[in-house]
């Protein structure tokens, strides 16, 4: 059985910063990426505006244009995914599945598991009423459940979250802001998706990686895209910093669709209560929300 070199500290921290961009991407190092990307991003906004302006006008194409190109790759990627499945099953027989079926069974037990033992005592907390609260988020949950997209659920969750009674000047700041940093249901798949190619190629890994593995997770999937399948993108891009085979994690491309539904769900869930949440600490939650 393979063995992951143990590093210590200090080389993890060091591994961090870039020595070369353009080789940082040529291996696949997006923890140095993301780094550089920080860094380069804080130069920019330094500047004039009269000299960002140009290049945060390609750098915006550019970015369009990666996601269009990534669309194609994500269409594509089902066939691709189906076949090698229907490969694996014809010749191995369905017990193959079985790993895949457990890993969704577990993902599913954890996000309800994570909803009443973290969500529902924070509502509790924040005194804000849970069967209305239930019925405001609703719809925009369900709509994100079933297009496995939270962009799509998002103007209907700011719509729903504003008739709940949160002010329009909280909804239209900590959504937005949640849809980048208040991932809870993806940052739950990453971690069981993250071990679960580990042990699917045969690596043993220590307390201290696991915890590296995951939160360099939980820092790259900040500002991810909130499209089907971006949060693969993210565990296959990190992948290689950890000699993680892409093999082991194309493997998840089978359920990575039932398992979208429920993390994109959590997801517009999580960032509907912060919104109310925060307005219930500002003081600024319409007495008819709070009451009963």
């Amino acid at each position: 059985m393979p063995v992951a070199q143990p590093q210590g500290w200090q080389q993890v921290l060091l591994n961090v910063f870039p020595e070369n961009i353009a080789k940082s991407v040529a291996d696949n190092q997006i923890l140095q990426v993301a780094v550089f990307a920080l860094l380069f991003g804080v130069a920019l906004a330094s500047l004039p505006e009269r000299k960002r302006a140009p290049l945060l006008s390609v750098l915006q194409s550019l970015t369009e244009t990666m996601f269009s190109l990534t669309g194609i790759v994500m269409v594509v990627a089902p066939v691709a995914a189906g076949a090698a499945l229907a490969y694996t099953v014809g010749s191995m027989g369905l017990t193959t599945l079985l790993p895949l079926a457990k890993l969704l069974a577990t993902n599913y037990v954890t996000l309800v598991i994570f909803v009443l033992v973290v969500l529902v005592p924070i509502l509790l907390l924040a005194r804000i009423p849970i069967g209305r609260f239930a019925a405001a988020v609703a719809e925009p949950a369900a709509l994100g459940f079933a297009t496995t997209s939270s962009e799509v659920a998002l103007p209907l969750a700011m719509e729903r979250m504003e008739e709940f009674g949160v002010p329009r000047w909280i909804v239209s700041f900590v959504i937005p802001t949640g849809y980048s940093f208040n991932l809870t249901g993806s940052t739950i798949y990453l971690s069981m998706a993250a071990l679960f190619a580990v042990q699917a190629a045969g690596l043993h890994f220590s307390m201290g990686q696991q915890i590296v593995l995951l939160a360099t997770l939980a820092l790259t999937s900040k500002g991810i895209a909130g499209v089907p399948r971006a949060t693969l993108v993210v565990l296959l891009a990190v992948s290689g910093s950890f000699q993680i085979p892409s093999s082991a994690v194309l493997m998840l491309l089978g359920i990575d669709t039932l398992m979208d539904m429920g993390r994109t769900g959590l997801n517009v869930i999580g960032n509907c209560m912060a919104a109310a949440v925060v307005a219930r600490w500002e003081g600024d939650l319409k007495p008819t929300a709070i009451s009963a």
